[in-house]
């Protein structure tokens, strides 16, 4: 096992023993993508320079009581052990291990906008009908996805996004005028 795995793995173990790995999950998960799409954010956390004190107080300041304490302490641990910028790859492992759990796979959704409970509910049906699996979804927030959805389940990938389906149709366009 790695050193990712082996983070990820007891992350996975301390949250379910403390009763609450859905929502530390799905706070990791949040975090994870904020930490990657914040480059300020991403340099100061990552910081050798600052003293670690100084970084996790970062943490706690950002994530305070807007999270439960163990999401908090979690990364906070990650930052005091220099493993800052590894925050995204041991959470998705995480986030893998704890579908795995229930017996179900990570559905990454890239949205541009934020979907409610019910669109959730019917994306999430869609794609185990798509699939044959059953899938937990991940939703990110993608400003770059302009319209549209693009959905990750294992090696499957679905693009129903607006630019996909531009793309499709100037290709046909392009193969009916030879």
């Amino acid at each position: 096992m790695n050193r990712i795995d082996g983070y990820a793995q007891g992350i996975f173990e301390i949250a379910r023993a403390e009763g609450s790995l859905e929502s530390v999950e799905n706070e990791l998960f949040q975090f994870s993508q904020l930490f990657q799409g914040n480059e300020q954010l991403r340099e100061r956390l990552t910081d050798q320079s600052l003293p670690v004190e100084k970084r996790q107080a970062i943490v706690e300041d950002l994530l305070g009581q807007r999270v439960h304490p163990l999401t908090v302490s979690l990364i906070s641990f990650l930052v005091g052990s220099g493993r800052a910028r590894d925050v995204p790859t041991i959470v998705d492992r995480l986030v893998e291990r704890a579908a795995a759990e229930r017996q179900h796979e990570v559905a990454e959704v890239r949205s541009a906008i934020p979907l409610d409970d019910e669109q959730r509910r019917r994306l999430t049906e869609a794609l185990q009908r798509a699939t044959g699996k059953q899938v937990e979804l991940k939703v990110i927030v993608d400003p770059s996805v302009l319209g549209g959805l693009v959905a990750r389940v294992g090696d499957t990938i679905i693009d129903g996004t607006v630019r996909h389906r531009l793309e499709q149709l100037q290709d046909s366009l392009r193969g009916s005028t030879r």
